[in-house]
């Protein structure tokens, strides 16, 4: 399993550390531990301008860094805010709750389907940006935080407010040789949505008709040909 883990995290890193929306470093040099650093920057976001500070690691007792065994990626790390979040999918110790990082396979009980769970495509970069959506997008249906849900629903100045302290709290992580980034062209792009007209263009729709009738006409040009040879027959017998 090593041989494989080694060379995906490796690449996994190298393609993170050239991104401006999160911090990684690697813990003693090692390579299976990791020190991260969400960044998030975005003015729609009650949490726009915090640097959370994370632990993702398959072995929870490891809370302030990012740790992966040999197993990786066939088995998902578990993921933790170092300075617990108020929100509705992180529990009060940091935990988040997210489908992505749960074992791979369908859950009856709670209804996930094998392809919201983690799986081996799946990635680092993968789960970070899925709990960026996930800060301000939360699923409150079933939260983590039974109170944060509440007052996300119900009382959203106060829900608001404790979030902007969260912001305020994270700064002290970030480290004193890191330059935060301020503008949107810094920040993670925008998740790609898949355009339900992209089959539908005008030329595609002048293509696909064009098709249609040239079918027809060729099938009209055939049938004409065949009678053809008939007549040209009926000819020679006359003669």
């Amino acid at each position: 399993m090593a041989s494989v883990a080694r060379p995906r995290l490796m690449n996994e890193f190298k393609s993170l550390d050239k991104e401006k929306w999160v911090n990684v470093e690697l813990r003693d040099g090692g390579l299976f531990k990791w020190d991260i650093g969400l960044i998030v920057i975005n003015p729609d976001s009650v949490f726009n301008g915090a640097y959370f500070k994370a632990s993702l690691t398959s072995r929870p007792q490891l809370a302030c860094e990012m740790t992966f065994t040999d197993k990786y990626p066939f088995s998902p790390p578990t993921f933790k805010f170092i300075r617990p979040i108020f929100h509705p999918n992180i529990y009060t110790d940091g935990k988040v709750c997210i489908s992505i990082l749960h074992a791979p396979g369908e859950d009856e009980q709670s209804g996930e389907l094998a392809s919201e769970r983690w799986t081996s495509v799946q990635s680092v970069e993968t789960v970070l940006r899925s709990i960026l959506l996930l800060l301000d997008d939360p699923e409150i249906s079933s939260p983590a935080n039974v109170d944060a849900g509440i007052t996300y629903r119900d009382a959203r100045e106060v829900y608001d407010a404790k979030a902007k302290e969260s912001v305020k709290e994270s700064l002290q992580d970030v480290p004193k040789d890191f330059a935060m980034p301020t503008t949107l062209e810094e920040a993670p792009p925008a998740k790609i949505q898949e355009d339900d007209d992209f089959w539908n263009e005008s030329g595609d729709e002048d293509d696909f008709g064009a098709s249609d009738s040239s079918g027809e006409d060729a099938m009209d040009e055939d049938e004409e040909d065949e009678e053809e040879p008939e007549e040209d027959e009926e000819m020679e017998e006359e003669e």
